[in-house]
């Protein structure tokens, strides 16, 4: 027995398939932290919503007149 009879081979692998598999997953990676910094659900978009039309509602319930245009 030759040293060259006990060799072993590893895995054939298809590089543009491991680039491609490298590629989606930094995606997904960057997704993920995209989702993380910006991404709200649709509930806390609409409760915002709903927030900011009550304080816009309480400010102009409380917004005093003023008539500087008529000097009568």
């Amino acid at each position: 027995m030759t040293k060259e009879d006990n060799i072993d081979v590893g895995n054939v692998i298809n590089l543009n398939k491991q680039r491609k598999l490298h590629r989606r997953a930094a995606k997904e990676r960057r997704s993920q932290e995209n989702r993380v910094r910006f991404g709200r659900t649709k509930a806390e978009k609409a409760a915002d919503d709903q927030r900011s039309q009550e304080n816009e509602s309480v400010v102009e319930i409380h917004r005093l007149d003023d008539d500087k245009t008529s000097n009568s």
